[in-house]
């Protein structure tokens, strides 16, 4: 199977990796998963993708997911772990709705820095990627082989890219507690032309206020080694906490009021580039 990549780059690398997915099919998927995915399900072409989130009535994180449309359907695929997680919210509200979840027993291989052209064999899905600036694609299916030309690294390098990319995790960065606003991903995850969804008035509040929440996802520069959890301090002031770490770099939420870059007792605050709190419209 090949497939065109909008951007030439340099160093493609793969690495099998955890996904979870599950198939909606049926007469009204497509409504029904319009009525709860921040994404605007209806604008995804057969063979698309894009990042969704899927939201408690209250606005808060259930499940950061990817959606793609089949000609048959759809696939909905989250970090391995959390499948279970994304069918019961899938199956939370399909009363009297001619819509069918299924759990996938597919593996994942994941790819960054793909060249023009990414060539793979065995594939029932090859989705989009991106993480922020960092262009990629997920190939999934049963059976799946790695593109042609791609080096293969460890799960380590691989969760060294997502850390880089700045890029949140479900279980580290993504929480019940999470407001989607914190994590640097909206303008990625959620339409603001679609109609209505659940959860959908907090994360359109926020937005319409500029996207003020009382935390943000940030990048933190070690000057030494930490641990996720552990705490950021300014003028003996606890202004967040890291959420991961890899090597001298860690993503950590960070209080709004610290300004990037700053000075904490565990390193430099930094922005993420490419991440973005409000939408297009509300900047």
């Amino acid at each position: 199977m090949s497939i065109q990549s909008p951007s030439i780059a340099k160093g493609m690398v793969w690495c099998e990796v955890r996904r979870d997915a599950v198939r909606v099919t049926g007469a009204d998927a497509e409504t029904y998963l319009q009525g709860q995915c921040s994404q605007d399900v209806a604008a995804v072409g057969v063979g698309a993708s894009a990042w969704t989130f899927l939201l408690q009535p209250s606005g808060k994180v259930d499940v950061l997911a990817r959606v793609t449309r089949l000609a048959d359907g759809f696939v909905l695929d989250t970090d391995g772990g959390y499948g279970e997680a994304l069918a019961d919210r899938l199956r939370q509200f399909l009363l009297r709705t001619k819509a069918t979840v299924e759990p996938l027993g597919w593996r994942c291989i994941g790819v960054r820095n793909p060249g023009p052209r990414l060539v793979t064999m065995g594939a029932a899905v090859i989705a989009r990627a991106d993480w922020h600036g960092l262009p990629g694609f997920d190939i999934l299916g049963e059976t799946v082989e790695p593109p042609l030309g791609a080096t293969r690294i460890e799960p380590p390098a691989y969760e060294r890219l997502r850390v880089e990319a700045g890029w949140p995790a479900m279980g580290s960065e993504l929480t019940a507690d999470t407001i989607p606003a914190e994590s640097g991903v909206v303008a990625e995850a959620a339409s603001f032309t679609k109609g209505c969804y659940t959860g959908q008035e907090l994360v359109a509040r926020i937005d319409s206020r500029g996207g003020h929440v009382p935390r943000l996802l940030r990048h933190v520069r070690l000057t030494h080694p930490a641990k996720p959890g552990a705490a950021l301090h300014v003028d003996e002031r606890d202004v967040g906490r890291l959420t991961s770490v890899a090597g001298a770099l860690a993503l950590a939420y960070v209080s709004r009021a610290v300004e990037p870059p700053a000075e904490t007792d565990l390193g430099t605050v930094e922005a993420i580039p490419g991440a973005a709190f409000t939408s297009s419209a509300a900047n």
